[in-house]
């Protein structure tokens, strides 16, 4: 192909979508390049309040509401072998979140990548990158199928593939063995929810092995998962494709809600959590979403920070393009806005996996309104970077964190061993066993 487009964007999720139509909206030249082709299936369902602004600001709203989805207030944690959970509306935060959404990501992704297609951007799907064959200020190659690509910039949407970060050999997995991670998950009809206006409420459900996720999607449509250590997974020598049906059982909170529950017994697997690719911006190249770094997924980050790293990096490369601003600064925005907004997510997330921060959290309360600074954060309220209200009553969290260790500073909590508990499988297998 002999076009030399403005920006070559690889991939074609939100991340990519995103960034293709805010750069194809400005006038530039933009080639989307898409592995697969849409509708395709995808995890990472339920979407921080954050977003909601942002499909306003970029006029998506109306297609959102088209398609199905299930109204998101707030969210639901507990502990697996305690039916009395602890709920939050995103609304009590202090800094209020938005009513955002759970929706499937197929529906959702192909409606981002059509609108990407609408604004201008030239979209290929079935169309794999191959490798990197230039990068360079101004001036990028990409080696696919079809032939080589050439453009001004690449902007890396590319997920897990992380192409230009395997390209440079900056792709860096974290050593602690609390952020490496492998997820079960899987769709049920008919598993139990909150009722009410809390029924969109995602369920988080704790245990020492790790923890299952419950989203409502649709009316009936569930998605059910279980997120836990590699190292665990070898030791109970179950089939992967088995994990979660093996797992469940063994929980009795999600065991209860999933009494009715009607789906495969088999489930998709997904691993490689928490690594980064930094820097997340250099010569010929901006790396957004997945494809910069990816962090455990307890606190439904993943869209949300793929599309407002999209928005925020087409935005600067555009400018960029154009000379309004030069490489480096738009580069040092980019990766600031990054850094920044991410950084209060891997503090929560290492904290998380402490019994200390889970007995706190899960108290409902605490003092000079540190609860609603939690909540602030769930709800995305980060970028570009938090607010000082919000980041010195996150750091007396932590602080309280450590001292639950050593201190009760609210009630201790038992703790939920799914290797103590005694499997029920008769309840979930019959009905499992007999889905379509």
């Amino acid at each position: 192909m002999s076009e030399v487009y403005d920006a070559i964007v690889i991939g074609g999720g939100p991340a990519g979508s995103t960034t293709a139509l805010v750069m194809a909206r400005a006038g530039l030249n933009v080639c989307l390049l898409e592995k697969e082709t849409h509708p395709r299936f995808h995890i990472g369902e339920s979407i921080l309040p954050r977003t909601t602004p942002l499909l306003m600001q970029l006029g998506l709203n109306d297609e959102l509401l088209k398609l199905p989805h299930v109204t998101k207030l707030g969210a639901e944690f507990g502990f697996g072998n305690d039916f009395e959970t602890m709920r939050f509306r995103f609304s009590d935060g202090l800094v209020p979140g938005n009513p955002v959404f759970n929706i499937e990501r197929s529906g959702f992704d192909k409606m981002l990548l059509d609108q990407a297609k609408l604004a201008g951007a030239k979209v290929l799907e079935n169309t794999l990158v191959r490798a990197v064959t230039k990068l360079e200020e101004d001036d990028v190659e990409v080696q696919t199928d079809a032939g080589a690509i050439r453009g001004r910039v690449i902007m890396d949407a590319s997920g897990h593939g992380t192409v230009v970060g395997r390209h440079l050999g900056t792709r860096r997995n974290f050593a602690d063995p609390e952020l490496q991670k492998v997820a079960y998950f899987q769709h049920f009809d008919h598993v139990e929810r909150p009722e009410g206006d809390a029924t969109g409420h995602p369920t988080i459900i704790m245990t020492d092995e790790g923890w299952f996720w419950l989203i409502g999607l649709t009316e009936t449509k569930t998605s059910v998962g279980f997120v836990t250590r590699p190292k665990f997974v070898k030791e109970t020598n179950v089939a992967p494709d088995r994990l979660l049906l093996w797992a469940v059982p063994r929980c009795p909170v999600v065991r209860h809600r999933m009494r009715n529950a009607v789906g495969l017994p088999t489930n998709h697997v997904l691993a490689d959590f928490s690594y980064t690719c930094a820097p997340h911006a250099g010569p010929g190249y901006f790396m957004i979403g997945d494809a910069g770094c990816f962090l455990d997924p307890i606190f439904s980050t993943g869209v949300t920070l793929a599309m407002m790293g999209g928005n925020e990096a087409a935005t600067l490369a555009a400018e960029m393009l154009r000379r309004e601003t030069s490489a480096g600064v738009a580069r040092d925005t980019y990766i600031r806005f990054i850094t920044g907004s991410t950084s209060v997510f891997w503090k929560l997330i290492r904290n998380y996996y402490r019994h200390s921060f889970r007995e706190l959290f899960m108290n409902g309360q605490g003092p000079l309104e540190v609860h609603n600074a939690v909540i602030s954060t769930l709800a995305g309220q980060v970028f570009p970077k938090p607010i000082w209200d919000l980041r010195w009553r996150l750091r007396f969290f932590e602080l309280c964190v450590w001292a639950q260790q050593y201190v009760p500073l609210c009630p201790r909590r038992a703790h939920c061993s799914l290797l103590a508990e005694s499997p029920q499988p008769i309840a979930l297998d019959t009905p499992l066993a007999g889905a379509a």
